[in-house]
């Protein structure tokens, strides 16, 4: 065992004294941690920090195994709380200064030792504060792509026009992740509602490319196989002619330039129509009006 773990090991009060009032002047977050859970946090890591350091440096070691799981589950707390990765690092990082205030006043007279053993422990320190920037990271990737997954589901809304009609109001750029949200959420509406007629709108899309026109043709298509009528409206003249300038085919959709314009042909289309109040009581029988 170093100088340095040895004095982690038999110094370890004085030391968590002086971390906790280093990250209380330095990386305090009072607004996201109270300091009963600072110290109890500081105290459960420099435990198992000095536990693990007697079996050496490798911080990817067995006996590093349950200091590494405290934390993943600090790094995890944290990104909840609002901490940043940055922060989240200098909980450990914070431990260097009290080490080395320790080390300088046991090992003051050999100065070589001392270099040394400032050195030892500061790469071990190093290499856990990276290990907890790159769990946090992690954590953090999967909380944004989760929230991103949840507002593409929330830009995908199927409306129920009306019995056995679906409206999907696109709004925004497509892209394949995109798609599929799109392609799910009307498939299962179309089973759910037994629907026959679909019109997915495009008012909302700014562009339309070629790759945004395949998106739109396998939906149309993977709804036809789920047995609905499938129609495209909001096509406008920049879009009309964007698609005839590409040579995009859609000679088998049945397009319109406004959602109202889709809506008439799918009530058509389910023997519907639309008749006014006013002319529907001036042909009714006298005396019934």
């Amino acid at each position: 065992m170093s100088a340095f773990q040895q004095l982690v090991r038999s110094n370890e009060s004085g030391i968590l004294t002086g971390w906790i009032h280093e990250m209380s002047s330095t990386t305090r977050r009072s607004d996201l941690m109270d300091d009963a859970d600072l110290k109890q946090q500081a105290a459960e890591f420099l435990r198992l920090f000095t536990d693990a350091a007697q079996s050496g440096s490798d911080v990817q070691a067995q006996e590093f195994a349950a200091t590494r799981e405290f934390l993943k589950a600090i790094a995890k707390s944290r990104m909840e709380q609002g901490f940043s990765p940055v922060e989240t690092a200098m909980f450990v990082l914070s431990l260097k200064q009290p080490v080395f205030n320790a080390l300088k006043d046991a090992l003051k007279a050999n100065a070589s030792e001392l270099v040394t053993e400032i050195w030892l422990s500061g790469d071990l320190l190093d290499k856990l504060a990276m290990l907890t920037v790159d769990i946090a990271i992690v954590f953090r990737e999967q909380t944004i792509s989760r929230q991103q997954e949840e507002m593409l589901e929330l830009s995908t809304p199927v409306v129920k026009l009306w019995d056995g009609v679906l409206a999907l109001p696109l709004i925004g750029t497509l892209d394949s992740a995109r798609t599929q949200v799109v392609m799910e959420s009307l498939l299962t509406a179309i089973v759910e509602t037994n629907s026959q007629v679909a019109i997915i709108d495009i008012t909302g899309v700014p562009t339309v490319d070629t790759l945004v026109a395949q998106h739109l043709i396998k939906t149309i298509t993977a709804a036809r196989l789920m047995g609905a009528d499938c129609y495209l409206s909001g096509i406008r003249p920049a879009i009309a002619q964007t698609i005839v300038h590409l040579g995009i085919d859609l000679i088998d959709v049945q397009t319109k330039a406004k959602l109202s314009d889709a809506f008439a042909v799918a009530l058509q289309r389910l023997g519907k129509t639309v008749v006014s109040i006013k002319t529907s009581a001036s042909h009714a029988p006298k005396g019934r009006e």
